[in-house]
């Protein structure tokens, strides 16, 4: 049998063919746009996503029967807020992940109904890109549209919804809402109180690996399926990075480098730090995981190069930099274009240069991009390590991990070794692998991926090279806290 999987991300879905052997059959994208119609403010219309998933299916069935298709499974975007009207119309532009206008609404939160009373309803506090800071928003700012809220989701649900016509969601991206008790694996009714929503307004709860449904007659129709085909609840985009390769069982650790960056360690315990730096969130193998996530990571290439230096040609920009040079750079680069969440939390954060001279080059910001990246990872990891988890390898995925240079950096900035997979596929394998776990063909999430996920290379960190970059990680640290007062101004 054959399963799709996709990644409905914050500039694409991408769509994969898998069989039950997880031998990729055929593969497509389709883009959609993203609208920016402020500073800070990151939008999206539904529709596109509906209309890029149809279009992507059509093109990944093409030559293939049709028939054979068994299930279907999500990982998404998290954070987004979703909502519908009594007749099922989308009431305003999606607000996304990576939207910086709840500042108030995550200070009253964090301050006014304190970071502590969050915890104990959530596991974790207030983020500007979480979902229960957007509703604070839309109540204030666009009452009549608030008032008109019949059903409330996240953006890889609005397409299970279109789908199986079922409203629904799963843990892991229910546990990115901040309406949502992670170690109970319910709503929060403090939360639903505290920003006027009604358990009802919600999506039902599921495992990542349930069956929700089934498609709808006239999705099938369109789609040119079977009515039999599965919907599995699915996940998080990073829950289902996490499945795709493998992160499953007790400390087991997934560093992904997409758009955002994050560090994923899986957790049999539930467990929170003493600051929620850490998100505490629901795995979707039916445990628990804590998570880092910095709002800017390949995109900082992505930026550096195409809007500062004009190329597409990422590897020529990284080829000057020669193994001689790493661990040496005296310019250092604060990550923070979009402000920052782990471990930080602070939305007025802004991307720096420090370090500069006159001998200084294209070569120099672009290693200290890298290296920036790559020292905001290890601040997440940090925390993990007062926790007490000690994490000694990691899987790598996303497409800044691509780079073989990027790859050292991490390692060694890191110092711990870093597993490669066969697929680097991230959500969309991830959402297949549910999918199939959701048809019955494996018995849970830790036998596929056991099945399924093989590491091909490993890199390993140098103890010559990872002691210069300790020294460099040690003065990175101390910037954010010396120019931290200046930011504010500069909005």
């Amino acid at each position: 049998m054959l399963y799709i999987g996709l990644d409905l991300g914050t500039s694409a879905v991408k769509l994969l063919l898998v069989d039950e052997n997880g031998g990729i059959h055929n593969s497509a994208t389709r883009e959609y746009p993203i609208a920016f119609p402020k500073p800070g403010w990151s939008q999206q219309n539904p529709q596109d996503w509906l209309d890029a998933v149809v279009d992507g299916i059509g093109a990944l069935l093409q030559g293939y029967d049709a028939s054979q298709v068994a299930g279907i499974g999500i990982g998404g975007q998290m954070h987004g807020l979703v909502v519908l009207d009594e007749n099922d119309q989308v009431i305003r532009p999606a607000i996304l992940w990576n939207d910086g206008r709840t500042d108030k609404e995550v200070q009253y939160l964090n301050q006014v109904v304190g970071q502590y009373k969050l915890s104990e309803y959530t596991a974790n506090i207030a983020f500007a890109g979480f979902t229960a800071p957007k509703l604070l928003w839309m109540r204030k700012h666009e009452p009549e549209l608030f008032a008109r809220i019949d059903k409330i989701m996240l953006p890889k649900d609005y397409i299970n919804y279109k789908l199986s016509g079922v409203h629904c969601t799963d843990v892991s991206d229910a546990s990115g809402t901040l309406l949502f008790d992670v170690k109970n694996k319910r709503w929060s009714p403090e939360m639903l109180d505290l920003c006027g929503v009604q358990q009802r307004q919600l999506p039902h709860i599921y495992e990542s690996y349930q069956k929700v449904g089934t498609l709808l007659p006239h999705m099938a129709q369109t789609l040119g399926l079977p009515e039999s085909v599965v919907i599995a609840a699915g996940a998080g985009d990073n829950a289902a990075a996490a499945v795709g390769t493998g992160t499953v069982g007790d400390g087991a650790c997934n560093i992904s480098l997409g758009t955002s960056g994050t560090v994923f360690i899986a957790s049999r315990e539930f467990g929170v730090d003493e600051n929620n730096a850490l998100h505490s969130f629901a795995h979707a193998d039916g445990t628990y995981h804590l998570m880092g996530c910095m709002l800017s990571a390949a995109s900082c290439n992505k930026w550096l190069m195409e809007e500062i230096f004009h190329t597409k040609d990422f590897a020529a920009e990284q080829a000057p930099i020669t193994r001689d040079k790493l661990g040496r750079n005296h310019v250092y680069f604060l990550p923070y274009l979009m402000g920052e969440r782990s471990p930080i939390n602070d939305t007025h954060a802004r991307g720096a240069f420090i370090g500069m001279t006159m001998d200084n080059s294209r070569a120099d910001l672009t290693q200290a991009m890298l290296e920036g990246v790559a020292f905001g990872i290890r601040d997440s990891l940090e925390v993990a390590k007062k926790l007490g988890i000690s994490v000694k390898r990691s899987k790598i995925c996303g497409g800044g991990a691509k780079s073989p240079l990027w790859r050292i950096i991490m390692a060694n900035v890191l110092h711990m070794k870093l597993d490669i997979i066969a697929s680097e596929e991230g959500p969309s394998m991830g959402g297949a692998m549910l999918a199939m776990v959701a048809c019955g063909a494996y018995g849970s999430v830790e036998e596929v991926c056991h099945k399924l996920v093989q590491v091909v290379d490993t890199i390993e960190p140098e103890e010559e090279l990872a002691a210069r970059y300790e020294e460099r990680y040690r003065q990175f640290q101390k910037i954010y806290p010396a120019v931290k007062p200046l930011f504010p101004e500069l909005l």
